[in-house]
């Protein structure tokens, strides 16, 4: 049988055609649009998702009998507000995960309801990106398409109605809504009504690897499918692609250097961060997960190379940074191009570039920038670590981790090997195993990942330039604190 995994990106959507036995038969992307309304606002049409789906999975069946897919799973970007009313029309464009309009109400959730509230409601604070403060500034400053709201779902979960019909969503995505009880995984009654929304308003509740329905009529036709393809529930992006990379269970790690950047580490036990800085979320696969994400990470190095250097030639740009060059650098670079979220949850921080001199070049630049990325990452892996979680590997996802001079300046930054799975297709994979499971195919997710996961590769940590590096993270951990009062003062002056 074939298992179609959906990653739901913030760029593109990424179709994968899995086998049975976790063999990759085909791959399909397409993009979509972004649109940047105001500075700081980050919103897409939803239509745009679903016809990117539409368009992208008979192209993935191309050549392959569509009577054998037996399951569709989806991970797809957190936090997005998805807006229906009454007919189930889209209210208004989605409002992402890095959109940073919110900051007045999440300074009103954080500091009028509290943080020690909002923490015993759902086991996190505000965030920007979150789905809460959305809806509160939908109420604030759109009250006529508040007043329109039927149903509140997230980006991944409207692909899912839309190929089933049924208003869903899953414990992993819900849990970066801040309106779900991460703990005993069911809404929070307090949380609803902070926000003046009610239980008929949000999706009804499954695992991840749960059947929620299989395709309408409607869906089949247009994909080229059979009516008795089952959709499971699925996860957030996070949760989908440490279940494509086997960080499933207790005390695994799996670091992403996608668009965001994300440290995920898994648990079976339910906890939360004391400093409030890192995510607790449910996993997909049952147990839960601390989170730490960065807002801006292979999307710096897309911004720096494609906006600033008008190249497509990423590689290139990174052959001068040779070995003698590492924990060498006196650029640095601090990587808050959509503010920041992880540890600092400051909206108004901006990308910065610090320590430039005559004689600093395009490759030192170049070079920062990756390390930035891998120094707000250490950031944290160090708020974990403080707390007593030990985190001695993780595998690594994501565009970035394709990079094998990335791959070496994260392990020496970390202080870890850094494990490449043999298959480099996250939250798709992940969509595709939990399908797997909704089927049958595999009894739980644990077996389902025991099986198919394999390492390609593994970056190990050079003991002489892990102290390298430790002394310049020291220098750029001081960086953010430093500038902080100028941030408010830019985006006073906006």
């Amino acid at each position: 049988m074939y298992y179609i995994g959906i990653d739901l990106g913030t760029s593109a959507v990424k179709l994968l055609l899995m086998q049975g036995d976790g063999q990759i038969a085909n791959i399909v992307s397409r993009e979509y649009p972004i649109a940047f309304p105001h500075p700081g606002w980050s919103e897409q049409n939803p239509a745009d998702w679903w016809d990117a789906v539409c368009a992208g999975i008979p192209e993935l069946l191309n050549g392959f009998d569509a009577s054998q897919v037996a399951g569709i799973g989806a991970g797809g970007q957190m936090h997005g507000l998805v807006v229906l009313d009454a007919q189930d029309k889209v209210i208004r464009p989605c409002i992402l995960w890095n959109d940073g309009r919110t900051q007045k109400q999440v300074e009103y959730l954080n500091n009028v309801i509290g943080k020690e509230n909002l923490s015993k409601y759902t086991a996190n604070i505000a965030f920007a990106g979150f789905t809460a403060p959305k809806l509160l500034w939908m109420r604030d400053t759109e009250p006529e398409n508040f007043a329109k709201i039927s149903k509140i779902m997230l980006p991944k979960d409207y692909i899912n109605y839309k190929l089933t019909g049924v208003h869903c969503t899953d414990y992993s995505d819900a849990s970066g809504m801040l309106l779900l009880d991460v703990q005993h995984k069911c809404w929070s009654k307090e949380m609803l009504d902070i926000c003046g929304v009610s239980e008929t308003q949000v999706p009804k509740l499954f695992e991840s690897w749960e059947p929620v329905g299989t395709l309408t009529a409607e869906a089949a036709a247009k994909l080229g499918l059979p009516e008795g393809v089952k959709v499971c529930a699925g996860a957030g992006d996070n949760a989908a692609a440490a279940v494509g990379c086997g960080a499933v269970g207790n005390g695994k790690c799996n670091i992403s250097l996608g668009t965001s950047g994300t440290v995920f580490i898994t648990s079976s036990t339910f906890g939360v961060d004391k400093q409030n800085a890192l995510h607790s979320f449910d996993h997909a696969d049952g147990g839960y997960h601390l989170m730490g994400c960065i807002l801006s990470a292979a999307s710096c190095n897309k911004w720096w190379m494609e906006d600033i250097l008008n190249t497509q030639d990423f590689g290139k740009e990174q052959e001068p940074i040779t070995a003698e060059k590492l924990g060498a650098n006196d650029v640095y670079y601090l990587p808050y191009l959509m503010g920041e979220r992880s540890p600092h949850n400051d909206p108004a921080a901006r990308g910065s570039f610090i320590g430039l001199r005559m004689d600093s070049t395009r490759a030192d630049m170049t070079q920062a920038v990756l390390e930035g990325v891998a120094f707000a990452i250490k950031d944290c892996v160090e708020i974990a670590r403080a707390q007593g979680v030990e985190i001695a590997s993780s595998t690594l996802c994501g565009g970035g981790a394709k990079s094998p001079l990335w791959r070496e300046i994260m392990a020496n930054i970390l202080g870890i090997p850094l494990a490449l799975p043999q298959t480099e297709q996250g939250p798709g994979y992940g969509g595709a195993m939990l399908a797997a499971v909704a089927c049958g195919e595999y009894a739980t997710v644990q077996e389902c990942a025991d099986k198919l996961i394999k390492i390609k590769s593994v970056t190990e940590p050079d003991p002489a330039l892990v102290k390298k590096y430790a002394a310049r993270y020291e220098l750029w951990h001081k960086l953010y604190p430093a500038l902080k009062p100028l941030y408010a003062e830019m985006e006073a002056l906006q």
